[in-house]
């Protein structure tokens, strides 16, 4: 069967940096509902978009096609006097911003002298992705995956 729109795909996959330094190792297939449902990265889709099941091949998306570039102003120093005692490197908290539109997940990146550093940059952010992939299996979505815009059942979304 045909990657198109409305048909849930399963892909076996891995992701590098551009120094081939393992990023995802694909323990877990990726399955996803295809047809701008948002599931996975819209140029990663189109590049699926009528393969079939068993095809392989690689593909690089570029910072804006993933995460998106760093962003210096999204790193901030608080002070420490602002978060609870028991912080830590690498413990996250959400942040609505002052327009109370956006929600962005900031991580503790440094405690030290009474300062906290946070940034609020996806981990990725401003890393090139090369991706590994194989079609592992392409299915129609049933009526009920395509209502709710998701994957239902094994390795998708349970209600």
């Amino acid at each position: 069967m045909q990657i198109a729109k409305n048909t849930v795909v399963t892909l076996k996959y891995t992701v590098r940096d551009p120094d081939g330094n393992m990023i995802d190792d694909g323990q877990h297939p990726l399955v996803y509902l295809h047809g701008g449902y948002d599931g996975i990265f819209p140029k990663l889709e189109e590049e699926l978009h009528g393969k079939n099941q068993g095809e392989q091949f690689q593909i690089k998306l570029q910072p804006d096609d993933a995460f998106g570039d760093y962003d210096e102003e999204l790193v901030l120093v608080e002070e420490a006097s602002l978060f609870p005692e028991n912080i830590e490197v690498g413990m996250s908290f959400e942040r609505v911003t002052d327009d109370g539109e956006e929600e962005i997940v900031y991580r503790i990146t440094d405690v030290a002298e009474g300062k906290v550093v946070v940034d609020g940059n996806h981990p990725l952010a401003g890393i090139a992705l090369l991706f590994d992939v194989t079609v592992a299996e392409v299915r129609p979505a049933t009526a009920e995956e395509v209502s709710h815009g998701h994957v239902h059942g094994a390795g998708g979304h349970h209600h």
